[in-house]
């Protein structure tokens, strides 16, 4: 990925080998290198913006990597975020992931199943839990993404707290999301970019995430940066609550699922 450009950008005409040994040999070398190839990939990307393609950065920084090699125009293409994205942080619409500690996949496919009895009318989202159970396999715990709003969220949470009170799945659930989302990040080369109000670099509402997650009885809080677009360029706040089933549980997930995205 471009925000990291020693280790994350292939430079232009460099063989695999070559790029692997200069990182180590030359790292200064390879991050100058890997940065002029960003700077060609996006005055290609401007050309392609000018002629009327849909263009976006996806988040990876690239646009300001380019601009520090002299690409003075790198933004005038959007991010993904304000081009695509932020109507749905509006409605607190945003990732949902939960892990199933027991490792069986089937207690992730019966919350896939779960989700759609809850949101029945989203076909979208039925899709997309159809597709990720056939196409994606899992990596470590198994585990489920995917977008859902406000008040989902805490209907869904608490669902599956209920599916571990009753024993129709077979360990405790683990809900989190991503640091991409409505109200946990401060990113103005991605999540916070064109903010009406002038605000994309406050990072005042990462702080108070955390504050609420924290209050609100979340399992774990963190605080952290640079999430998609390299250390030093965003602050943000994460979250866990872990439903084991128990009425305390119930009563934080409440608290946490609501306010989180809120």
């Amino acid at each position: 990925s471009a925000h990291d450009p020693l280790h994350g950008y292939l430079p232009k005409g460099w063989t695999w080998e070559d790029y692997q040994q200069k990182a180590e040999t030359d790292p200064e070398g390879t991050v100058l290198a890997a940065k002029r190839a960003m700077a060609e990939h996006v005055s290609a990307m401007l050309a392609f913006s000018k002629m009327g393609i849909p263009t976006f950065d996806y988040g990876n920084n690239i646009r300001q990597m380019a601009k520090e090699m002299g690409v003075n125009n790198a933004f005038d293409f959007p991010g993904f975020v304000p081009a695509y994205i932020r109507p749905l942080f509006c409605r607190g619409i945003g990732p949902f992931r939960w892990v199933a500690l027991s490792g069986d996949p089937e207690d992730i496919y019966k919350t896939d199943a779960r989700v759609k009895e809850i949101v029945a009318d989203d076909e979208h989202l039925h899709r997309w839990l159809d597709m990720a159970r056939v196409r994606i396999n899992f990596q470590g715990l198994p585990a489920r993404i995917c977008w859902v709003g406000l008040e989902w969220r805490q209907k869904l949470g608490l669902a599956f707290n209920e599916m571990v009170r009753s024993g129709e799945v077979s360990a405790p659930i683990v809900i989190g999301r991503d640091h991409l989302d409505s109200g946990s990040v401060a990113s103005p080369n991605r999540e916070t970019e064109a903010m009406r109000d002038g605000s994309d670099a406050v990072s005042d509402w990462p702080l108070l995430n955390a504050l609420l997650n924290t209050a609100s009885g979340a399992t774990w809080v963190s605080l952290h940066h640079g999430g998609g677009v390299g250390m030093g360029f965003s602050q943000h706040s994460g979250m866990v609550i872990v439903c084991d089933g128990t009425d305390e549980a119930a009563a934080r997930i409440a608290r946490v699922l609501h306010n989180d995205p809120a």
